[in-house]
């Protein structure tokens, strides 16, 4: 989810030293928010495409059956 940047207002009042110290950490924190969600997504593409590849070759191969384990009732 990226977040747009902080419009800058022309009539804009001064900030006092606490609000520009939580403007720089909610930048800071979005900054950074941004550039994980931005590797998230092209990790997750690309692991897209492998499977998509993957899939692609592997189109004449069976499923494998799944082993049942029965439990003795004694």
């Amino acid at each position: 989810m990226r977040h747009p940047e902080m419009p800058q207002g022309i009539f804009k009042p001064k900030p006092t030293a606490i609000e520009t110290k939580q403007d720089a950490t909610t930048r800071a924190a979005r900054q950074i928010i941004d550039g994980e969600a931005a590797v998230r997504e092209q990790k997750t593409e690309r692991l897209r495409l492998a499977r998509l590849a993957s899939e692609a070759t592997n189109t004449n191969t069976p499923p494998t059956q799944r082993r049942i384990n029965r439990r003795k009732h004694t």
